[in-house]
């Protein structure tokens, strides 16, 4: 040991020994030599038997013994029925016959079976054309309740335009008459005539004006007309007039004029200024009249 504590020493690069490794490896011998004693002596602590301890128990109160146990004789084995003796083959013929009917039953099992499959096809089949048919009638009535009620429409719109259309032409046969009635009495002048409702006449009264009325009348009017123009062509203005039973002018309107617009200006304002017309030898006043001027007119 001290060769080597030699050897380490000597060696200048090798670091050196830790302080007290001797010290803590001879405590360690120590503490293990001790555990090892310990465990001797608890395994030997061990090895010693216990002392053995024995108690008989008694009865408080007597009682009676069971009954000793009986053993009952073994049955006796019954013997094995007899085995029945297969019985004999029967011949061949005997086989054959039994299947020959074994397969003539299963035919008509089957042949029974087609009849009743196609029993119950055909009458699916029956069955199928019959709501068929059912639907199909169905259909038509369908179809013919569309086309009665089609027809009938169409009957009633005809109906309908037939009337409207009746309608409308009464309407403009009205219209018509109204027109021709309104024509007729303005020819005729017949909103002031004085004839009956079946008179056939032209004139406001059946007498008419007297010859000298016309006269008189374009006389009020004449002088009221103011006009410096010089006329050139036929410059003759149409004036309506329109007059109440008393002669007051209600209205006037120029149904054609005359080419010169100043002449027909003084012919209207004229009309205006004189207000009332005169009446006639009858003492009435027509309540429609039409004058013509001309300004080359010098004379009424």
């Amino acid at each position: 040991m001290a060769a080597t504590l030699f050897l380490r020493n000597a060696d200048p690069l090798r670091p050196p020994e830790a302080p007290g490794l001797g010290r803590g490896l001879l405590f360690a011998v120590i503490a293990h030599a001790a555990l090892l004693a310990a465990l001797s002596a608890g395994v030997q602590w061990r090895t010693k038997a216990p002392p053995a301890f024995e108690a008989e128990l008694w009865s408080a109160v007597p009682q009676a013994a069971a009954p000793k146990e009986v053993i009952p004789p073994e049955p006796e084995v019954e013997p094995e029925p007899a085995k029945p003796q297969p019985k004999p083959a029967p011949p061949p013929e005997e086989v054959q016959a039994e299947r020959d009917a074994e397969i003539a039953i299963a035919k008509a099992r089957e042949q029974k079976i087609k009849r009743e499959q196609e029993a119950k096809r055909l009458a699916e089949e029956a069955e199928r054309k019959k709501q068929l048919a059912a639907k199909e009638k169905l259909e038509r009535e369908k179809e013919e309740k569309l086309k009665q009620a089609k027809l009938e429409k169409e009957k009633l719109d005809k109906q309908k335009q037939a009337k409207e259309s009746k309608e409308a032409e009464a309407r403009r046969e009205a219209k018509l008459e109204a027109q021709r009635q309104e024509n007729l009495k303005r020819i005729q002048g017949m909103a002031g005539a004085s004839g009956g409702a079946n008179a056939t006449g032209t004139a406001l009264k059946s007498s008419g004006p007297s010859a000298s009325y016309a006269g008189r009348i374009m006389a009020r009017i004449r002088p009221n007309i103011i006009y410096n123009g010089a006329p050139s062509g036929n410059p003759v203005a149409e004036v309506e007039v329109r007059v109440a039973p008393d002669g007051a002018i209600i209205s006037r309107k120029l149904l054609k004029p005359s080419g010169d617009a100043d002449w027909d200006k003084a012919v209207l304002r004229a009309i205006d200024k004189t207000e009332t017309l005169p009446r006639d030898t009858d003492g009435r006043v027509p309540p429609l009249m039409v004058f013509s001027f001309d300004p080359r007119e010098q004379t009424l």
